[in-house]
């Protein structure tokens, strides 16, 4: 069964239906691409990805460990290169907004490195990951 569908919609944007849930997720081509900027473009999302999988993954392992991640953030920067036109780097900044031991971080630091997007991505992208404990 399929997972999406995407619907070119004109003028450089789709629309993308999670076929299980009926979200919806709009895209548009970058203003350096000929487009709008007016929401996420096609390799915005890959970027976003990743720092949503390494949320995902190290919330599972929180929960596991008695942790709520709840209200930390991550800031995510994408770079793209030439020749191809292609992501070449994905910075991200997590920051949590809670304080845990050492042993924790570490645990949780490693499992955000074992995200299914982060082993999926080609390994010429460069992805610089940074985390930020509350005190």
């Amino acid at each position: 069964m399929a997972t999406s569908r995407v619907t070119y919609q004109g003028e450089l944007r789709t629309s993308s239906e999670h076929l299980q849930s009926g979200s919806i997720i709009i895209s548009d081509a970058p203003v350096d691409n000929q487009g709008k900027g007016a929401a996420f473009s096609p390799t915005d999302t890959v970027a976003n990805a990743l720092a949503s999988c390494m949320f995902t993954v190290m919330g599972i392992k929180a929960r596991d460990l008695g942790v709520d991640l709840a209200g930390s953030t991550a800031e995510v920067t994408k770079v793209i290169g030439t020749d191809p036109r292609r992501i070449s780097a994905i910075h991200i900044v997590f920051t949590f907004a809670i304080a845990v031991d050492d042993k924790t971080k570490t645990i949780l630091e490693r499992t955000a490195m074992t995200c299914p997007v982060h082993y999926s991505l080609h390994p010429e992208i460069t992805q610089d990951i940074v985390f930020h404990w509350s005190a």
